[in-house]
């Protein structure tokens, strides 16, 4: 009954036409903006997209890992089973299975009749699991270029929609560090020009540090909030590449028949979010604008994923087969030959379209959410493993006998290294540097009450029975999603 009314609400827009899909993916960034209650940040394009669809407050990463998490968007699995465990680029070289072709976005669309076209980051592998029709050079570090660069796929008089995958290098780290800082660990610039300089066509938004908010998982101190002014800088730039891109569907006639899903591969680029699975590196801004919904400025409390992105695209698309959750036709991949792994082709996703609760505020079902990080880059090998609903949180830490280790633009961030040249005992968001590098195999969170994961109930035996109970529904969620680091239950 939900999907009948739901696509009443489409009939009137729509008719048999299918929309246009731009999927907005952002490079380490958090649910920080207006919309989402930071009256600091300036975010005024990202706040009428949320006015005029739906944001959602509960959105999750399943990795806060760029390639990995990014091989979840456009496949709708797990990167523990599509084989995209850590980074694809220099000598990393992880890459998703041949099999994935099956099930994988980009040439989903494009059999279901879309032009497909990517525009910035793409950073997963294989080209034969994840191709697109089209590929767009842009600086992406400038959205408002980008936009400017797409005016062509939206003067196109083509009959086919087009699916636009846009993923801008904003926010993240990188660009050298502001050796104007007067502290002797100097931050990051996440991407900002030097001296205050702007890139074409972008108005650039500066920050005052002394007005920035500090989330709880990080210490407040002047690098910590020298590095958020930047980190809030490189946001509103990407807020301006998306009003121009709003500006520019509209001129071309395409504003009406577009759906706009706007997130991030997971949260900000500091320890303690990226790279881990905690809340901060997990939660991520999730605002979707259909304009064949005639009711707007939703708040969503559901429960979403990064696998539910690639079934909701193909049910816009009409190619989702909803009882068993998997594409209309699964296309063919090459096996391998002698001694190489083409990986096990999926059967059904494991994520599902929110579609049909797109207008609903507590919808039913949808309080629950899993998450599975393995690798970032080669040497990081550190498997965790995540259960997760309204009440409590379960991560299982499967080698918590080797210290936590780090991504190298993390370990040299000035927010890190202020802390960890005090000792061990030092403050970091709640936690002590100690404790943030050597971790516990179980870590046991109320997150209705204790938001900030500040108190591991793991060890209390007040809570041994509910932990033995989401232990166990952590392995059924392993089971399901077919995960080989299940073994690691049974002989260590």
């Amino acid at each position: 009954m939900r999907i009948f009314v739901f696509l009443i609400f489409l009939l009137p827009v729509f008719g048999a036409e299918r929309p246009n899909v731009i999927l907005f993916v952002t490079d380490d960034q958090s649910p920080v903006a207006g919309c989402y209650g930071n009256s600091v940040i300036k975010s005024p394009n990202l706040d009428a997209l949320a006015k005029e669809g739906t944001i959602f407050t509960q959105a999750f990463a399943t990795t806060a890992s760029c390639s990995a998490s990014r091989s979840v968007i456009l496949s709708g699995l797990h990167n523990h089973f599509n084989g995209q465990y850590g980074h694809t680029h220099h000598f990393h070289k992880f890459e998703s299975f041949a099999s994935m072709r099956a099930f994988a976005l980009p040439q989903l669309m494009a059999q279901a009749g879309y032009r497909t076209v990517q525009i910035g980051k793409l950073h997963v592998a294989p080209e034969s699991v994840f191709h697109f029709d089209e590929y767009l050079k842009g600086n992406a570090r400038n959205a408002v270029q980008m936009a400017e660069v797409c005016r062509p796929v939206f003067e196109n008089q083509s009959e086919k929609p087009f699916f636009l995958y846009f993923a801008t290098s904003d926010p993240h780290r990188g660009g050298g560090f502001d050796k104007t800082f007067a502290g002797e660990h100097k931050p990051d610039r996440f991407g900002n020009l030097p001296d205050k300089k702007a890139y074409p066509g972008v108005e650039e938004v500066f920050y005052d540090p002394a007005n920035v908010i500090v989330p709880g998982f990080l210490p407040d101190t002047p690098e910590s909030r020298a590095e958020i002014a930047n980190y809030y800088q490189s946001c509103s730039r990407i807020d301006q590449g998306l009003g121009r891109l709003v500006e520019l569907l509209k001129k071309n006639g395409k504003w009406d028949n577009t759906v706009i899903i706007y997130t991030a591969d997971h949260g900000m680029a500091f320890p303690g979010a990226k790279t881990t699975v905690y809340e901060a590196g997990l939660r991520v801004p999730f605002v979707v604008r259909h304009p064949g919904v005639k009711k707007k400025g939703v708040t969503s409390e559901a429960m979403l994923s990064h696998t539910d992105i690639t079934p909701t695209i193909l049910d816009l698309a009409g190619a989702l087969n909803e009882k068993k959750t998997a594409p209309e036709k699964p296309l063919p991949f090459e096996k391998g030959g002698v001694g190489e792994n083409t990986g096990k082709a999926p059967k059904k996703y494991h994520g599902r379209s929110w579609l049909p609760i797109l207008t609903e505020v507590k919808p039913k079902g949808w309080d629950e959410i899993s998450a599975s990080h393995t690798f970032h880059e080669i040497q990081m090998y550190y498997p965790m493993r995540v259960i997760r609903d309204r009440k409590y949180k379960l991560i299982w830490n499967i080698a918590h006998r080797q210290p936590y280790p780090f991504a190298s633009d993390l370990w040299v961030a000035a927010t890190w290294q202020a802390q960890w040249s005090k000792g061990k005992d030092a403050d970091y968001g709640g936690r002590t540097v100690d404790s943030y590098i050597n971790r516990p195999e179980f870590e046991f969170f109320d997150v209705a009450s204790d938001p900030n994961e500040s108190r591991n109930l793991a060890g209390d035996p007040a809570y041994a029975v509910v932990l033995a109970r989401y232990k166990e529904r952590l392995k059924a969620e392993q089971r399901r999603t077919g995960d080989p680091w299940i073994m690691k239950w049974e002989y260590e």
